[in-house]
């Protein structure tokens, strides 16, 4: 049996849960807020304002197995809404989410430590949130299954010091490059003390090599993808309207944002650009006059950016360090050609030609050229679009879990 710990409950996060679920490997799920049909907290997200909780929404079958801690998430929420920034300050705000991973990694320790279950016998957490609780694990005898979303920081900022030099203007919407020499260590600790270490793309297993030390088992477990949509897509071909391109995640340029703006001015007359996401940072003017150009949507719900993926032609992803990136594979399953780099899952899930396009990270020529091709040649919008399609019909979230919930317990 295994403890599980996530902060907020993303999509690789519940495909886990429900794998060790299904497999009857779930101990106890552990996360901040856990909303379940009839509970308080689905009475306040039933509140005008507040209807973002029904993301953190669960299925009824893992109710008796969870242990939430909603107090500080719930004043993080609300901090962002009302913009106290003081509050959600990186590291220091009483509310920042490393302040909250911190409590749910020390709350998960402490069950640890205290249960007298013995048919505990792994704890499955995720980077910034396990040191705690893996030194507890550590003294009971326990194993340690550590997660790792994106690629190691020494690799991440090898990379991204290039882009502070290549776009200057853009730096400060990369705030990585904040994190305290403490947060940094913490991450070495978990990465050392991990008996299996899951990552989710090639290239994330690939940033630590630059790990001092040795490690121990890494396991490439490539995410799901979502179902597939098999209504109508209207595809561009050339004449009846220009090529609509879109954009979907945080506006920083470690995803390659200033790379999409300049690539995309170079066809402003055959192509139109839509934008969705959060800015890193309120004090960028390089990133405010670009949007002001282009459609710019700040956030929208899962199912509506699904829809308006159905309405576009390419999505545009050239990511300078990404450990995945979810939104190349729900861009697939609704049909779209992918523009991507070889720092996601790109080379994972694309044959570039066949069913999407990959580009060397950091090189605006690459991108150019492939939107070109596109433009040129608008047939191949359809052709990848659809083998897109039939790559996301062959490899589903059930897949994911049931690997990841195999490892565990051959782990164990």
């Amino acid at each position: 049996m295994i403890y599980f710990s996530h902060p907020t409950g993303n999509a690789n996060s519940r495909a886990v849960l429900n794998g060790l679920y299904e497999q009857q490997l779930l101990s106890r799920f552990f996360t901040t807020i856990a909303v379940y049909p009839n509970s308080l907290l689905a009475q306040v997200a039933s509140i005008p304002g507040m209807r973002d909780l029904y993301r953190r929404q669960y299925d009824q079958k893992f109710y008796n197995k969870t242990n939430s801690q909603p107090f500080y998430e719930l004043g993080r929420l609300l901090s962002s809404k009302v913009n106290w920034q003081r509050m959600i300050r990186h590291e220091q705000g009483l509310f920042s989410i490393d302040r909250i991973m911190q409590r749910l990694d020390q709350k998960v320790a402490t069950q640890i430590l205290q249960s007298k279950d013995a048919s505990v016998k792994g704890v499955y957490a995720y980077e910034d949130g396990a040191l705690h609780s893996f030194l507890a694990a550590q003294k009971k005898g326990v194993k340690k299954i550590y997660d790792l979303p994106i690629g190691y920081w020494r690799s991440a900022r090898a990379y991204l010091l290039h882009e502070k030099e290549r776009w200057p203007e853009w730096a400060m919407t990369m705030p990585g490059f904040l994190d305290s020499d403490e947060k940094l260590n913490r991450k070495d600790q978990e990465l050392k003390l991990a008996d299996l270490i899951f990552v989710a793309s090639s290239f994330t297993a690939s940033t630590l090599e630059n790990y001092p030390d040795r490690l121990n088992s890494i396991h490439i477990v490539p995410y799901g993808f979502p179902q597939v949509h098999q209504g109508f897509h209207e595809y561009y071909n050339g004449n009846n309207r220009k090529l609509k391109l879109l954009y979907v995640g945080g506006l920083t340029q470690r995803k390659g944002i200033a790379d999409i703006f300049k690539a995309v001015d170079q066809f402003r007359d055959d192509v139109e650009l839509t934008v969705v996401g959060q800015k890193t940072t309120q004090q960028c003017k390089a990133l405010d006059d670009s949007l002001a150009k282009h459609t710019y949507i700040p956030t929208l719900p899962h199912q509506q950016i699904l829809a308006l993926m159905r309405t576009h032609d390419v999505l545009l992803f050239p990511s300078l360090f990404e450990g995945f990136g979810l939104v190349i594979t729900e861009a697939m399953s609704q049909g779209m050609s992918v523009i991507t780099t070889d720092r996601t899952a790109g080379p994972d899930v694309i044959q570039s030609g066949k069913n999407g396009w990959l580009i060397e990270a950091a090189n605006t020529n690459q991108l150019e050229n492939a939107i070109k091709k596109l433009l040129d040649h608008p047939l191949l919008v359809e052709e990848t679009g659809m083998a897109a399609i039939h790559s996301a019909e062959t490899y589903n979230w059930d897949h994911y879990s049931s690997k990841i919930a195999a490892v565990s317990a051959a782990i164990l």
